[in-house]
This record gives C-alpha cells, sequence and structure tokens, in this order.
C-alpha cells in the first residue's frame, strides 16, 4: 500500500479517533505535528457539535479543519467554509414527527448551541459530553434565535431498533443516519460527511488517491467513500467494514495512530 501520495487525513471522532473514554491520544498530537511538517491537511469530521470537537483538539486548532454535525458545518481556523441549515418551517415538521417516538430523547443542534427539554440526569450528563454547549428549554417553541444543522434522537437499548422503525415516513425527505448505538442524526439530504469532504477536496485541490479516512458508524460511509485510503476500526458498524477498503484495530487499540505511524514512516521528512 503505497501511502506517498496522501495530502489529506479525515478521521471521525467518537469511536475512532477517540477511545471508550472519549480521549484523545498524546500519540495523535506527536503525530499530527509530523502531518503538520508534511503538509498533510487533517480534518476532524464528527456528528458532534463544532464546539465539542473544538474542546478536545484545542491545542491545535488553528492547524486543522473541522467537519461538525455530519457535515452541515465546516469551519477552519475560525473562518466559516460551510453552513447548511435547515429552514425554519421544516424544522417545525421534523421536530413534531419525532415527538411521539416512545422513551426517545430529542436534541435540536444549533450553531450557538443545542437545545433539550427537561430531563433525567443521565440524559444531561450524556449531553454534556457530547454537547459542549447546550440549553435546556422549556419546550422546542421558545428557543433562541440560531441556525440548525440537525436534530439527534437518543434511545438507550438502541437507536436503530428502537427509532429507526418510527422514522419510515419521513426518510424520503431526509437524511438519516445511525450515528451510534443510541444516537440517530437527521439533516437535510446535502448535509453528510461525503458532500463536506468533497467540498474541501475541490477547495484543497485534492483528489480522493491523495485522501485517507478514517470511520465507525453509518454516518462515516459517504466521508470514506470520498477516500482511497479508506480504513474501518474493528469496531465499527458492518456497513462501514462493508464499504470500508482496508480495517485497522479499535479505536481503544489506538487504530488512527496505527495506520499515521504507517504513513509517517512512508512520508517523513
Amino acid at each position: 500500500m503505497d501511502l506517498s501520495k496522501v495530502k489529506m487525513v479525515v478521521t471521525d471522532m467518537d469511536g475512532t479517533l477517540l477511545n471508550s473514554k472519549h480521549e484523545v491520544s498524546d500519540l495523535f498530537f506527536k503525530q499530527f505535528e509530523q502531518l503538520k511538517a508534511n503538509n498533510i491537511q487533517f480534518v476532524a469530521a464528527s456528528g458532534r457539535q463544532y464546539h465539542s470537537i473544538l474542546d478536545k483538539l484545542k491545542s491545535i486548532e488553528k492547524d486543522i479543519t473541522i467537519v461538525a454535525e455530519n457535515g452541515a458545518y465546516i469551519v477552519k481556523n475560525g473562518e466559516e467554509l460551510l453552513v447548511n441549515a435547515i429552514p425554519t418551517n421544516a424544522l417545525a415538521q421534523l421536530i413534531n414527527s419525532c415527538t411521539n417516538i416512545p422513551d426517545t430523547h430529542i436534541v435540536l443542534c444549533g450553531k450557538n448551541k443545542a437545545y433539550i427539554l427537561p430531563s433525567p440526569d443521565i440524559f444531561e450528563n450524556t449531553i454534556a459530553e457530547y454537547y459542549t454547549e447546550y440549553k435546556v428549554v422549556e419546550n422546542f417553541n421558545k428557543i433562541p434565535k440560531d441556525e440548525f444543522f440537525k436534530v439527534a434522537l437518543c434511545h438507550y437499548k438502541g437507536s436503530e431498533e428502537n427509532i429507526l422503525p418510527h422514522l419510515s415516513d419521513i426518510d424520503d425527505q431526509w437524511q438519516l443516519k445511525v450515528s451510534g448505538k443510541m444516537w440517530i442524526d437527521i439533516s437535510l439530504p446535502s448535509s453528510h460527511k461525503g458532500n463536506a469532504i468533497g467540498q474541501l477536496q475541490e477547495k484543497y485541490n485534492i483528489s480522493p488517491e491523495e485522501t485517507m479516512a478514517f470511520g465507525d458508524y453509518n454516518n462515516d460511509l459517504e466521508m470514506l467513500k470520498k477516500a482511497k485510503f479508506s480504513f474501518a476500526m474493528a469496531n465499527a458498524h458492518p456497513d462501514v467494514k462493508h464499504i470500508a477498503k482496508f480495517e485497522t484495530i479499535s479505536n481503544d487499540d489506538n487504530g488512527v495512530e496505527h495506520i499515521l505511524k504507517k504513513l509517517l514512516n512512508n512520508k517523513i521528512i
């Protein structure tokens, strides 16, 4: 596998670059300096909000591109490269479609904050990990002015089994993504990581043959198709392993870093 032409590395966060404790390894930050020295672009692409990704990668924020909210929002060093917000009327209809799904928590994901209804402490603890900036509101009609990228739905017993079957009436109108064991993300059809990475490839004049990507869940599928060197984590969803051209070890075994070591050995200056 000749990695000498790679000019862009793209990685998902949860289940991929982050371990099970939601941590980024010290090794990655050392490897990032080598990526930077070799003029290899680094892109963090996640379903997380921008503020949450930034919190994990704060020390290198000026040198990376962040693709947040599954591709609906792209920022590089404070500059917005893409803002793909849901129209207000469509958002209201979407919320209405989700309100009666049993045992399901709703998160409205805005540019400034995520918004939730009053919820048990366990859900607020969950939200605090994925959404650094969030606000509890009395109802979804009383939300501060914001731009909204997606609606995230959480079911503690499994999103694929307990949420997805209730969304069959809207799956032809929205992008529905099983983004984790407990999560389903709903956004505009054009809001996915593949579209975001395609735009970055065009902006930086980087081809799929010069792109390496890592992912673990179904919101990574389109992104992986944009990279010649696409890697599924050992802990990945079966759909991801089917799409990815290669596989690496698990996120808890530093699977991304394992491949970056091979890349840097090939590219080292």
